[in-house]
């Protein structure tokens, strides 16, 4: 598996504290690029600008980058555009919010 797909599997053991459904499926991780040296820069946003559970869903991705084998450094952006909707869900996320 390449290091891209294991940083994204790493990934889906983030949950969102609020909505118990982890970030990749709530559709808040937008791009993930791993450079030569194994840098690996995430590019991801939160429900709400506001949310109070920022420090903690940006800190965990993080942990959970830094325990995939070979990554060297990590760099997770918060980005506000586009705007985060619940049509960026998967369908797994909405049946599970239903």
């Amino acid at each position: 598996m390449d290091l891209t797909k294991q940083v994204e599997e790493a990934l889906y053991q983030v949950i969102d504290p609020e909505l118990g459904i982890n970030i990749v499926d709530l559709g808040l991780v937008y791009k993930i690029d791993v450079n030569e040296t194994n840098d690996v820069h995430v590019q991801m946003t939160l429900t709400t600008p506001g949310c109070p559970l920022h420090d903690s869903i940006v800190s965990g991705a993080e942990a959970m980058i830094y325990g995939v084998d070979e990554v060297n450094d990590v760099h997770v952006e918060l980005v506000w555009h586009p705007a985060w909707s619940p049509e960026k869900m998967s369908s797994r996320a909405k049946e599970m919010l239903m």
